[in-house]
């Protein structure tokens, strides 16, 4: 099964600096971080404040390549989660056939956006997320990192709030 999601927020790991897109469904509102590059969270927060520039950027001139050759985005998907790391696909269509494109999922949002076209999340990363989660251990096993670890544990996904982009 897959879930439509929407970008909740676009943030900063206070640790490693690193942006993390929150993508929430819109079944049940499960929340979904995905660590992303800096180029990737600035190509996704462009598309989310509507920003455009005169020469295009690498996922302008994917998409004016994609509708040259008469192929469109049909929709992209967070398909997989493997030893940390997500995977996603690009959904086209065009006269011949139907096909998908292997993308990472920073790159398949940050299209999506500018095409205007659906994200999804199969159930199985979600699955994946929380089995991850479970078998996390705490690297710091002092009183401090103990505490940490019982704090993150008991997080839910409301707990993330709203965040500005």
């Amino acid at each position: 099964m897959q879930h439509k999601v929407t970008i909740s927020g676009l943030i900063l790991d206070p640790d490693s600096n690193t942006p993390i897109v929150l993508l929430k469904s819109e079944d049940d509102g499960r929340m979904m971080p995905i660590w992303i590059g800096m180029l990737e969270a600035a190509a996704i927060a462009t598309s989310l404040k509507s920003m455009r520039f005169d020469r295009p950027m690498t996922h302008d001139l994917f998409l004016n390549f994609a509708a040259m050759t008469g192929v469109t985005i049909v929709s992209v998907e967070v398909c997989d989660l493997q030893e940390n790391t997500f995977y996603a696909k690009i959904h086209c269509a065009s006269l011949e056939r139907l096909f998908s494109m292997d993308a990472r999922p920073s790159d398949a949002i940050a299209i999506a956006l500018r095409a205007d076209v659906p994200i999804f999340i199969d159930e199985n990363v979600y699955r994946k997320s929380e089995k991850d989660t479970e078998t996390a251990l705490a690297a710091d096993n002092s009183d401090e990192g103990k505490k940490w670890a019982e704090y993150l544990k008991n997080l839910s996904p409301g707990d993330f709030g709203k965040y500005k982009v």
